[in-house]
């Protein structure tokens, strides 16, 4: 059971340091989840520190947020600190006591004149009565650095707060169970691409910001040969080159290298490109993937050849569907 006091949260906030413009506030989406949904708990950062690029972003996970993977950003080295939570959760049956506490992305730079996101995925559970979820973030520019941790009280409008925490209100009620699949929205992806004795599936692109350089490809690739293949390499007309990328957990830290020499598909198996592991990495784009627009990429692989599909480009925080229909 997770309550907390608005009147004691807000003595207790602290500003721990300022930044020159109040205009913009730190903010979360969605604003309001059911207990036991998974949700991407979306942090949008809105500004740097006195006009300093913004260099690292850390964001303290509330109780009650388990199970809690953040998503990969290009440019940028993901730190996770884990510890005990105050009680044990579930993890598809599984009880679990410990986990993700804290998210810090580091070593990129956001220019105070741009915003960016950054994104984890957990489950809500243990909320028996409606209760704000504090994801109480930290940037830090050089020296200088804002806490956004603040908490409006009954009646205030947290528009008049200097520095708001990033809350989600949790509800008790789960809607559509506690296993709820996120969404892309009304498309239905099944329809395969083959090439071969391969067949290409669930294909889709993120949608990036105006002046983002790069941008997320993903696809699932199912050899039904009985021989190995490989995807050696892929091209766009929508990009300057488009490589082929691993994101791995080096200790609890997440980097990011290129596989110059593709990826093997075994014979009678899958591989997905997908989210936070293996993906299409487009640079130097030639200008933003919309959302609703459409990616061309050709992908050659060693024994198939080449084939050209297109990848939706879906919300900014989609993910890969856990089933052959994905949702935009």
């Amino acid at each position: 059971m997770h309550k907390l006091s608005f009147g004691a949260l807000a003595g207790a906030a602290l500003v721990l340091s300022t930044v020159g413009s109040a205009f913009a506030h730190a903010g979360i989406s969605p604003a309001t989840a059911a207990n036991n949904a998974t949700v991407k708990a979306v942090v949008t950062i809105p500004h740097g520190c006195d006009g300093a690029a913004t260099d690292t972003v850390s964001i303290k996970l509330p109780e009650g947020f388990v199970n809690a993977k953040p998503m990969a950003k290009a440019g940028w080295q993901i730190a996770i600190t884990k510890g005990d939570y105050s009680r044990a959760y579930d993890n598809h049956g599984t009880p679990v006591t410990s986990g993700a506490l804290e998210i810090t992305w580091s070593g990129g730079s956001l220019p105070d004149d741009q915003f960016d996101e950054f994104t984890v995925q957990g489950q809500f559970q243990g909320f028996d009565a409606e209760t704000p979820a504090l994801f109480i973030t930290t940037q830090k520019c050089g020296a200088t650095e804002v806490t956004w941790n603040e908490i409006a009280g009954p009646g205030q409008n947290p528009h008049t707060l200097e520095h708001p925490a990033p809350t989600v209100t949790v509800t008790p009620a789960a809607a559509g169970g506690e296993h709820d699949h996120m969404n892309m929205g009304g498309m239905d992806m099944s329809a395969p691409v083959t090439v071969g004795n391969l067949e290409l599936t669930e294909p889709f692109a993120r949608a990036t910001l105006p002046n983002q350089p790069v941008g997320g490809g993903y696809v699932t690739i199912t050899n039904k040969g009985s021989e190995a293949d490989r995807l050696v390499s892929a091209s766009s007309p929508a990009a300057g080159s488009v490589q082929v990328h691993e994101m791995k957990m080096e200790g609890d830290v997440m980097k990011m290298r290129e596989l110059p020499d593709g990826v093997e598909i075994p014979a009678g198996q899958s591989v997905a490109l997908s989210p936070g592991g293996l993906h299409l990495m487009f640079m130097k784009l030639n200008g933003a993937f919309k959302e609703g627009d459409e990616v061309p990429v050709t992908l050659t692989f060693e024994k198939a050849g080449p084939v050209e599909i297109k990848l939706p480009v879906m919300a900014a925080s989609a993910d890969a569907p856990a089933h052959d229909h994905m949702k935009m």
